[in-house]
């Protein structure tokens, strides 16, 4: 055979794909936070949120004054070097405050999220898993559960038990948790078909071990989605039940308690009620721009 010119033409790759073919396959996790990492909205929120927790916790311990120290000398002055979100009404530090409040948020957020996830995770599990009767007697209590007004179970507790934190996290956790269930037993319903299942149930796997070793781990991402969307929502509830009176009591502060006595005061003394709003507004921006970056980066469907 008689050789051409066109048989020593180099060949022409595309070098995307050759960094494709060269590139290792990421975990599953690896390739969340590389896609997360790429959405600077999200980063930065998560940056935020991390700051903000941070200052939380070490602001008011390190800080010169303190959350229920009262002066009465000194109340209602404006920002300034010494006072740098004011004072309000007793003369107390509205800077520490308002981080003292951001540590009672966190805290209600982070622990009724945290309930939420344990408590769905088994309830949702179970029912996705038997199915049948099983599912339906575990899925209509949930309904009954869920048709309970929110605020007639708080204002319930709030009968029988002591105002506090406590009491906000049962209160958030009642029935707050009946999403999460929703979620995994979606997650396991389609799962429990696929084959590494068969495969698991084949070498003598029983129905324990089967739900959270193998089903509810491949179900974390729609999981930890809904958990960093149910953070912020639990931060408004705590805030808007203390707006209310119906939350943290004095001196404790928090965000909704400052927010209710500088909503008083808004006329003459606007600071008192214009930091404690901003944080609260800008702090479930920040969870929920996260969680939206979050529940893009888990999306199978964007994988790149």
């Amino acid at each position: 055979m008689q050789l051409t010119k066109e048989h020593f033409e180099p060949i022409s790759v595309d070098l995307r794909q050759a960094e494709e073919i060269k590139r290792p396959s990421l975990s599953f996790w690896a390739d969340v936070w590389r896609r997360l990492k790429m959405n600077k909205v999200a980063m930065a929120s998560l940056i935020f949120i991390l700051l903000l927790v941070a200052c939380a916790i070490f602001i008011p311990i390190f800080s010169s004054h303190d959350y229920y120290t009262t002066n009465l000398a000194g109340k209602n002055k404006p920002p300034s070097a010494e006072h740098w979100f004011g004072t309000d009404d007793l003369g107390r530090d509205v800077f520490v405050r308002v981080w003292y409040g951001a540590r009672i948020s966190l805290e209600v957020g982070f622990a009724a999220a945290l309930i939420d996830l344990i408590i769905g995770m088994i309830w949702g599990g179970i029912a996705g898993f038997y199915g049948g009767k099983v599912d339906e007697i575990m899925m209509r209590i949930a309904d009954i559960l869920y048709a309970i007004p929110y605020l007639l179970v708080v204002i319930l507790l709030m009968v029988v038990m002591e105002q506090g934190v406590v009491t906000i996290i049962i209160a958030l956790t009642i029935t707050g948790w009946i999403g999460m269930a929703r979620i995994v037993r979606g997650q396991i319903l389609q799962l429990k078909a696929q084959e590494f299942v068969l495969a698991a149930r084949s070498l003598g796997a029983d129905n324990n071990r089967l739900i959270f070793k193998h089903l509810i781990p491949n179900a974390l991402g729609p999981i930890i989605v809904t958990l960093s969307l149910t953070v912020p929502t639990a931060i408004f509830t705590e805030s808007f039940l203390s707006f209310i009176g119906l939350g943290v009591s004095a001196p404790v502060a928090s965000w909704g308690t400052m927010s209710a006595e500088g909503l008083a005061a808004m006329k003459y003394y606007p600071w008192r009620l214009m930091f404690p709003a901003i944080f609260i507004s800008v702090t479930m921006l920040a969870f929920n721009l996260f969680g939206d970056g979050l529940r893009d980066a888990v999306d199978p469907r964007l994988r790149k």
